[in-house]
């Protein structure tokens, strides 16, 4: 679909890239990785055409459409949501506008024999037809499941854009490029702006209808559950692992250790050829042998090794009082907007020494919650906060909190204490701010690198309860692991507001889930959460068939309790069979809709040649196979209804 030759891109004295060759084919799901720097967005950009490379070839055929998210671009503030979203289908309605107007034109000639009335019908079904293969009557119903995937909920459809935030703008503008299904997605972390369910819903969408994907993201659990190839930029380089990332990781370790052997072997040759050169020099009789090892010298190329940061970056926060045993407890909270309940009924308490997950869809209440316990924000009900708590918050605005005159060393160098101060360049390498970068002055920063800038204060603050309220979005998986791991070393409190499921992953132990006004507690980690969330509408059939026989059963029949057991069971297996006997009735319907979706496809590309443009046979298929696929999608939407009222018991 797009092929890649010989790029080279240069920037300064040393290029970016160098000589870089490689194919994006149909259904590749590709992650592109590499360290900061390395020239991830300027090579979706170059494959985008949005820049132009120094050197080199980009091919993209004339038929393939390509759709770009940048991780910043500029959104319009003039209309509603579901009509900025309607623009992914700008081609639909312009190709609509024609055959409206062809139609018109039909209507009003009244030459029915003459050749240009033909011709006119001609055009008009040819029009219909392309615009009737678009799937034009489902774009209603796409929009709205695409938004609401992404989170939004149907009230929000009619609301202006201006009142969403940046993060739910950009929501916006994925769902216009996921709609117009451009035959290549090029994501550029795509999933600062979502929830854990928006990320899994977008996960299923890549997984199963898009074409082609490139996307760069720090999120190891989206990329190892979206990808099937890695292309890694080292060195300039481009090398392709045919694997995800997690298999990636290991075979770059084994492909670094083969890459030191050869060129520890490699200056070990040289060594010897410099050392037999320097030692007979200037003897006559060895003349020959000298200038023959220079010339293998000369021609000898390096063996590059693969960037790898080796630095052992550790973090530890510094000592603090020890708080008391329960640091936040919340005791009835409720929170209002005006009409708007947030929240109400929370109550939960926090021990000593817990971290804490907040999760759950954006504006369901996780960072109000917060900023009742720092008490920003007024509430009614009881929130304590225990003895001796000192706290330490992060949240979005902190980076604009910063001073703008200091540099980016002085800015750490002022809150830093003790032997730290000596590790203050290593530690600034770590969040991405090595070198020249240490100078820079915070007014110059990017948003992204104000973020760092604040996080990396944090972590050298005494306190004992830490508050996160989106700490990885604008860090790269290296300083993630970092800041993952002087978490799991604090001594103290932390509640952590996040959507990344890796980061949180073998650090949390309770999760507090936020929805529909109610704040539920669940113990585990957030995989163990996640799966309870999978499985719980089986879980809620089980007790509503158990509850059912409780209700049933009456006293005097205690004794038999044996026999509405068997019969619980044999409901429940027989509602198992129903929901299983439906499931398969769907996916039946699902495989013949696939088939249907292929053959128009198929048909849409023979009916685009000029020569069967008026080919009544294909066009006679065409309409028949687009009657039968409405009828089938009717029948399934149909089945799917039934599959979840037998699963609603």
């Amino acid at each position: 679909m797009i092929s890649v030759e010989g790029l080279t891109v240069e920037f300064g004295v040393k290029p970016l890239f160098s000589d870089v060759s490689f194919v994006i084919n149909e259904r590749d799901r590709i992650a592109l990785v590499g360290k900061n720097g390395a020239g991830k967005s300027t090579m979706l950009k170059i494959l985008c055409g949005l820049q132009k490379p120094t050197g080199g070839m980009v091919s993209v055929p004339s038929d393939t459409t390509i759709g770009y998210l940048p991780q910043v671009m500029n959104l319009q503030d003039d209309t509603t949501v579901i009509d900025e979203t309607r623009k992914a289908f700008a081609g639909v309605t312009r190709m609509k506008e024609r055959v409206d107007a062809l139609n018109r034109e039909l209507a009003e000639r009244t030459d029915y024999e003459s050749e240009g009335y033909l011709k006119l019908v001609e055009r008009f079904t040819a029009e219909h037809e392309r615009y009737m293969m678009l799937g034009a009557e489902n774009c209603e119903a796409e929009m709205e499941r695409t938004l609401m995937g992404l989170g939004f909920a149907r009230t929000d459809f009619g609301r202006p854009t201006s009142e969403f935030s940046g993060g739910w703008r950009m929501r916006i503008e994925l769902a216009k490029i996921l709609l117009e299904k451009p035959d290549v997605l090029l994501l550029d972390e795509p999933t600062n702006h979502l929830d854990i369910e928006s990320i899994q819903w977008l996960e299923q969408f890549l997984a199963q209808s898009a074409k082609a994907v490139v996307l760069v993201s720090h999120d190891r659990a989206f990329i190892n559950n979206v990808t099937n190839r890695t292309l890694e930029i080292s060195c300039g380089k481009v090398v392709d692992y045919k694997v995800k990332y997690d298999e990636y990781v290991v075979l770059r370790k084994e492909r670094r250790e083969q890459q030191l052997r050869a060129y520890e072997n490699q200056q070990k040759e040289i060594a010897d050829m410099k050392e037999f050169i320097e030692r007979f020099r200037y003897k006559p009789t060895k003349a020959v042998q000298v200038q023959s090892r220079i010339k293998q010298l000369a021609k000898i190329v390096p063996i590059e090794v693969d960037e790898v940061d080796n630095s052992a970056m550790h973090l530890k926060f510094p000592p603090c009082l020890r708080s008391g045993d329960y640091p936040v407890i919340c005791d009835e909270v409720r929170k209002d907007y005006g009409g708007h309940t947030v929240f109400d009924h929370v109550t939960l308490t926090i021990k000593r020494g817990e971290k804490v997950a907040f999760v759950g869809k954006n504006g369901e209440g996780k960072s109000t919650l917060v900023k009742c316990i720092m008490g920003e924000i007024p509430f009614t009900g009881t929130l304590k906060i225990g003895h001796n708590v000192q706290i330490g918050y992060f949240a979005q605005n902190q980076a604009q909190l910063l001073d703008e005159s200091l540099t980016v060393f002085d800015t750490i160098d002022s809150v830093a204490r003790g032997e730290i101060r000596l590790r203050i360049k290593n530690i600034l390498g770590a969040f991405m701010f090595g070198g020249e970068a240490s100078d820079k002055k915070v007014r110059v920063l990017s948003g992204g690198e104000r973020s760092r800038l604040a996080m990396i204060r944090l972590l050298l603050e005494p306190v004992n309860l830490l508050i996160l309220d989106e700490p990885t979005n604008h860090l790269d998986m290296q300083s993630k692991d970092v800041l993952k791991e002087a978490i799991k070393a604090f001594d103290g409190t932390a509640i952590i507001v996040s959507h990344d499921r890796e980061f949180l992953d073998g650090l949390v132990t309770k999760v507090y889930e936020f929805g529909e006004g109610r704040v539920r507690e669940h113990l585990g980690g957030i995989y163990d959460f996640l799966r309870t969330r999978n499985v719980g509408s089986l879980d809620a059939l089980g007790q509503q068939s158990a509850g059912k026989a409780a209700e049933q059963a009456r006293p005097e029949q205690a004794a038999k309790a044996q026999e509405p057991a068997r019969q619980d069971y044999a409901e429940r297996k027989e509602a198992q069979k129903r929901i299983r006997k439906a499931e398969k009735a769907v996916q039946e319907s699902e495989a013949s809709i696939g088939r249907m979706e292929a053959r128009l496809k198929e048909l849409d590309g023979i009916l685009c040649q000029p020569e069967n443009a008026s080919d009544m046979e294909l066009i006679t298929e065409y309409t028949s196979i687009k009657k039968e696929l409405d009828a089938e999608v009717e029948r399934w939407e149909r089945l799917s209804e039934e599959l979840e009222a037998i699963a609603a018991g």
